[in-house]
């Protein structure tokens, strides 16, 4: 598989660079917003509209943030939107990130894309991703969601162009996604990007935000198979460029999660964009402790031994994980095998989707087994249900659950939560104990038939050792809360706070 500049998403990185960078915590990239206004409406867009009461980063604490990703050994910023282009000290940040010895990408809609600010990114050595899903006027128009986008697209590629790029120095990128409506297009475009020297970024969508109301775009997974498969004999026929088909990007892998973090316009930290669970706040915490303290961080680093189902033992897995953010919004689970994957779609049965029944992974049995399902997984947090049967030893003759049941009731979602995740371990079946529950508070009750969400909250981690606060709710009342101490074999290394 050929590893050069004319391929994409970290291809400038080294198997070493990035293996190196997971074992010391390290960063290669980052991406981050300066803002979150745009001046399209993206039909497929991820993001969702911009709060007007959002409190953005200043300045300062942009600058700060770009420090604390460069001493974690950040090679590369990526600069996301909203559209980056409305934000007033762009240029500014640009020459910082560049006056540190990282590159800048920079992905634009190219409304803003004035000849001057072509020329100063030029001059910075700025490398830059237009956005630009077809040549087709009315179709770049209704994707963008705004009438004109094609023509400001347009003029924003000639003015780059007239600026300077590409150039060995400078690379131009053009970003499109893949949908039903410009699939038979794409080939000739990716072989008119080549010819120039453009870097093509085609890429799946992943189904969230306007992407997933507007089905229509969708394509499914033999039609993106046969693209994938026709764009890659393109490239090896025609340049003499190799690689492996697969999703979600055309020519690249995504690894990003291994060496790389996404940074939104209020300090909020995320795996990457596709997975919408926030792992830090930056005004809390530096970001050495949030990539530090992060469960999701530290399971997709560690994916090859986590991740379920048919991903996990795909002959790619050194290479590929699917796409992490289409995993996690179509099953709830950012370790479950991709479903739009063409490899999974006659496996889908395989595929775990929350929520779940927990008697799948649980070592307990009724009536000792008092946790129905898992619905949802964080970083560090789960929830829980129960349904109160009367066969549960813990229910008295009058059907009410016993308050000595609350320790049990969390200590089994503590299992459930870890059993989910290790499910595809090499040691799934973790042993542990309960050590023992402090500040329990019983300050309801249930009986038979209520319908009980147990929500945790990982608080402190000593290696095998876990400090868990759990809180039990019957409907809007809040009927129990502690904390319990447990200790875990094998599971992880290190601590959190």
């Amino acid at each position: 598989m050929t590893n050069c500049p004319d391929r994409i998403y970290g291809s400038e990185f080294t198997p070493r660079e990035i293996a190196d960078a997971v074992r010391d915590g390290r960063l290669l990239s980052m991406e981050i917003e300066f803002n979150q206004n745009c001046n399209f409406s993206c039909i497929y867009c991820y993001a969702s509209q911009a709060s007007a009461k959002r409190d953005d980063l200043t300045r300062d604490e942009f600058l700060d943030i770009i420090g604390q990703a460069r001493e974690l050994g950040a090679r590369k910023i990526i600069i996301l939107g909203g559209e980056p282009t409305l934000y007033p000290h762009l240029m500014e940040m640009v020459r910082h990130i560049r006056s540190t010895g990282m590159d800048v990408e920079l992905f634009t809609n190219g409304a803003n894309v004035t000849p001057q600010l072509a020329r100063e990114l030029f001059e910075n050595r700025a490398r830059v991703v237009l956005k630009m899903n077809t040549l087709d006027e009315s179709l770049q128009d209704t994707l963008c969601g705004r009438k004109g986008a094609h023509t400001q697209i347009q003029e924003a590629f000639a003015n780059l162009k007239l600026a300077g790029y590409p150039s060995p120095d400078c690379p131009l990128g053009v970003s499109s996604i893949i949908c039903q409506q410009n699939v038979e297009e794409l080939p000739r475009m990716w072989q008119w990007l080549r010819d120039q020297g453009i870097l093509p970024y085609f890429e799946m969508m992943t189904p969230q935000g306007g992407a997933r109301e507007h089905n229509m775009l969708e394509l499914d997974s033999p039609r993106a198979e046969d693209f994938f498969n026709r764009i890659a004999e393109i490239d090896r026929t025609g340049y003499g460029i190799h690689w492996q088909p697969q999703p979600p990007l055309v020519g690249g892998e995504c690894l990003r999660h291994q060496y790389s973090c996404a940074v939104n316009s209020q300090g909020f930290v995320q795996s990457c964009v596709g997975i919408t669970i926030p792992i830090g706040d930056l005004r809390r915490q530096s970001l050495r402790e949030v990539l530090r303290d992060s469960e999701v961080v530290q399971d997709l680093k560690n994916y090859r031994d986590l991740i379920k189902g048919p991903c996990g033992t795909c002959e790619q897995l050194d290479h590929c994980y699917g796409c992490r953010g289409s995993a996690y919004q179509l099953t709830g689970d950012y370790l479950a095998s991709d479903p739009l994957c063409w490899k999974n779609s006659q496996r889908r049965d395989e595929i775990m989707f929350l929520p779940i029944d927990v008697s799948r992974f649980m070592p307990h049995k009724p009536p000792m087994l008092l946790v129905d399902r898992l619905l949802e997984i964080g970083d560090r947090t789960s929830l829980c249900e129960m349904t109160v049967r009367g066969d549960m030893i813990f229910v008295d003759e009058d059907g009410r659950l016993d308050d000595a049941s609350f320790p049990e009731i969390i200590s089994q979602a503590v299992a459930a939560q870890e059993g989910f995740r290790r499910i595809a371990s090499r040691n799934p079946l973790l042993e542990g104990f309960l050590l023992g529950v402090k500040k329990l508070e019983v300050l309801g009750t249930a009986r038979v038939g209520d319908s009980l969400r147990i929500s945790l909250y990982k608080a402190s981690r000593f290696g095998d050792f876990g400090i868990l606060e759990g809180t039990v709710m019957n409907g809007d009342t809040l009927i129990a809360r502690g904390e319990i101490k447990v200790w875990q074999s094998g599971s992880g290394a290190g601590s959190g706070a």
